[in-house]
């Protein structure tokens, strides 16, 4: 006698075409999100990933990562906004440990200390915040080099002095030796709108002919189910 073993998996095209519109659907919603961005400082277009396997793990197979490629720059009359022309992220301490930004628009409070928007420390090469050694009677006084060597004016000696780097890593934490820190710009984000477009054409028509197959095999379905109750 023979034993006859195996697996034998049917997926049932219904609930395929079911994952396959929720798949479509998160794709929409992450064009929709890069195109809300597309005039959010700093903000970076984010790439679906789908793994292999997809037509089975359904919506879960997508993953998002991020283009690090420069924005747009746009000059500002503002001594304290900030941009990299080149790849990395601005290090800042928040409540929650130090998180990575590319948005550049800095402020000073009254202690000399450079904070971001949301009143988070920036952190200097050395881990430490940034404070300026004197309070500037002007933001002009302040001087940001390519390097991101940060020098105020001191009013009584008439010199400048060094108040700290600013603190440029990759997303993996390195330290970015040249990071070509443009002081006076502001980096918008690096979203083609015409890109998105295009792409964000294509699911509504993946998605409307994968719910006309649904339809169908709904349709299909039913008829069975009738027919076997009568």
């Amino acid at each position: 006698m023979a034993i006859i073993g195996g697996i034998n998996y049917d997926e049932r095209g219904i609930v395929q075409n079911i994952r396959a519109m929720r798949m479509q659907t998160k794709l929409m919603s992450i064009t929709n999100e890069n195109v809300i961005g597309f005039d959010k400082i700093g903000y970076q277009r984010k790439i679906p990933v789908v793994s292999s396997f997809a037509e089975f793990i359904g919506e879960d197979a997508i993953s998002t990562t991020l283009d690090d490629t420069v924005g747009r720059l746009g000059m500002t009359e503002n001594p304290l906004d900030v941009a990299l022309a080149g790849k990395g992220y601005f290090q800042v301490l928040t409540k929650d440990g130090i998180k990575l930004t590319r948005d550049g628009r800095f402020k000073m409070n009254k202690n000399g200390e450079i904070l971001s928007l949301d009143d988070n420390k920036i952190l200097t090469n050395m881990g430490t915040p940034l404070i300026l050694p004197v309070v500037p009677e002007k933001l002009e006084d302040i001087t940001i080099d390519l390097d991101g060597v940060v020098r105020v004016l001191n009013n009584k000696t008439r010199k400048f002095e060094t108040a700290g780097t600013l603190s440029v890593v990759t997303q993996d934490g390195l330290a970015v030796l040249s990071p070509n820190v443009r002081q006076g710009y502001n980096e918008y984000s690096n979203v083609n709108l015409q890109s998105e477009f295009m792409e964000a054409m294509m699911y509504p028509k993946t998605f409307e002919a994968n719910r006309q197959l649904y339809q169908i095999q709904n349709s299909n379905l039913q008829r069975v189910i009738s027919s076997l109750g009568s």
